[in-house]
């Protein structure tokens, strides 16, 4: 198999040097930031070799050493450091190196491809919140993968290897793939957050309310992924429900108006998936769109806290 080096020993690199271990490929060198730190990486990458009967992994102290040592390199950095990385190792014809951004092309790895390297880019459609989840969450995720042949078909390899889908994207592909996955994840938890505020206008906890709305989310995706999109809508906007609507913006105007252009927006965005569902008519979506349109008009959009 491919001998494999990490740069960068952080929440993604650990994750994909292990479980990439697992499956039997050689990781055979890692560096970091600090020497510790790919010590760290090592030493986990090792328990896992020796299990697998893999040829053991070695901490370095530079990217050139981790390039010389492998066939194929993946800078795991932050991504404002990916470039710098790899315009600060000397690259020989033949070896590969990919980054793991979601939202840059390889046009970044280009004074790499300069030199006779092959480039691309592997990027785990995924959230990370810590090493322990970051290698639980990964099998079974989409990899978003950016390269020309013979790399491509080795990067869909490693995809599948770690029981997950590739999704070959163009460079022009990159920045809305990325802004998909930051609405899909992180504003998620922004939406949640939200939630949870107006549990605490009636004296509930963050964690009572977490707790509680917990299962509404679960059941939510469990209808989007069994159900589909637009038939998976519930709710008022689902029903043409304006009264309910009309009542939300009225206690959202009062007790939490911060929230209520996100409410208004959000509800203008479901009235085309309520109408491709058919559960509502065009004149009652326009009854809903004017109702929503109008509260936006009387809010004044606080400062950022």
């Amino acid at each position: 198999m491919i001998k494999l080096g990490f740069i960068g020993a952080g929440t993604v690199g650990t994750a994909l040097a292990v479980r990439l271990a697992e499956k039997g490929y050689p990781v055979v060198a890692v560096a970091s930031r600090t020497f510790a730190s790919a010590e760290r990486l090592a030493a986990l990458v090792l328990v896992v070799q020796v299990r697998a009967q893999v040829p053991g992994c070695r901490a370095v102290k530079t990217g050139q050493e981790v390039a010389d040592a492998a066939e194929l390199v993946f800078i795991t950095t932050p991504d404002d450091a990916i470039g710098n990385v790899a315009s600060g190792i000397r690259w020989h014809p033949g070896k590969a190196v990919v980054h793991c951004s979601g939202a840059h092309s390889t046009d970044i790895l280009s004074e790499a491809k300069a030199q006779g390297a092959l480039t691309g880019a592997f990027h785990p459609l995924q959230t990370f919140a810590s090493v322990k989840y970051a290698i639980q969450n990964m099998p079974g995720s989409t990899f978003g993968i950016e390269a020309e042949e013979p790399l491509l078909a080795t990067l869909k390899e490693l995809a599948f290897a770690l029981d997950g889908t590739p999704q070959v994207l163009r460079p022009d592909d990159k920045v809305l793939y990325h802004a998909s996955a930051v609405i899909a994840s992180n504003y998620l938890v922004t939406l949640v957050k939200l939630a949870t505020d107006l549990w605490g206008e009636f004296g509930a906890t963050r964690k009572e309310a977490i707790k509680a709305l917990l299962p509404l989310i679960r059941g939510t995706l469990s209808n989007i992924q069994n159900v589909g999109i637009p038939n998976c809508l519930t709710g008022p906007i689902a029903r043409g429900d304006a009264g309910t609507i009309q009542k939300h913006l009225d206690a959202l105007k009062s007790e939490a108006p911060q929230i209520l252009p996100i409410y208004c927006e959000l509800g203008l965005n479901t009235i085309p998936i309520s109408l491709a569902k058919g559960k509502i008519d065009a004149g009652q979506a326009a009854v809903l769109e004017e109702i929503l349109r109008e509260a936006l008009k009387t809010v004044n959009v606080p400062e950022i806290r």
